[in-house]
């Protein structure tokens, strides 16, 4: 049974560090990311569809993303959807492609972006935290119910506390990580 809780919490704590990352790759850095597209829904054929299903993002350089959508009737869709996405992006129409030139970041929008990501580091600890607790409750649970003696109970906890001393430790680290990438000029 402890070993089902330790599995479960080592589980869920992962997914919410992969679920951080993925939301930081979303962030602008004063380099080009495609996966600030990742987000954008295009109305195709009356069906948002993602708009990786309908074209390719490119990095040619480090200061704009080109967008080649597969079905060149589609690239008044595409643009329209960029533009909706409100990214802060001016999308550039070209005979078959569009390019998105990326403006370089300000100072002030730069300490906007790094207090973002703190925020949503500091939501991702706060959700490892309450893993912990619910964790450590359904061990407390089970030592009661005589499923689990007190030393596996104190054993299970501390088993929990390393995971999630592990799994702060990874967000601390993508936070830096992304802090550099964000005040890199």
């Amino acid at each position: 049974m402890l070993e089902q809780v330790h599995a479960s919490v080592r589980n869920k704590m992962q997914k919410t560090v992969d679920l951080l990352g993925s939301e930081l790759s979303k962030i602008r850095t004063s380099r080009p990311n495609p996966a600030i597209l990742d987000a954008v829904k295009v109305e195709y054929y009356g069906t948002p569809t993602p708009l990786r299903s309908l074209a390719s993002v490119s990095v040619p350089d480090p200061r704009q993303i080109v967008v080649q959508p597969y079905d060149r009737n589609a690239l008044p869709e595409v643009e329209r959807a960029i533009i909706k996405a409100n990214l802060g992006l001016n999308p550039i129409l070209e005979a078959n492609l569009i390019r998105l030139p990326i403006p370089a970041l300000t100072e002030e929008r730069r300490k906007e972006l790094v207090k973002l990501c703190h925020k949503l580091c500091e939501d991702a600890k706060v959700a490892i935290r309450n893993i912990r607790r619910d964790a450590n409750d359904e061990i407390k649970k089970l030592e009661k119910d005589k499923k689990a003696s007190e030393d596996d109970a104190k054993h299970a906890t501390k088993k929990v506390q390393d995971v999630t001393d592990s799994e702060i430790k990874a967000i601390d680290q993508l936070f830096e990580k992304k802090q550099k990438e964000i005040l890199e000029k």
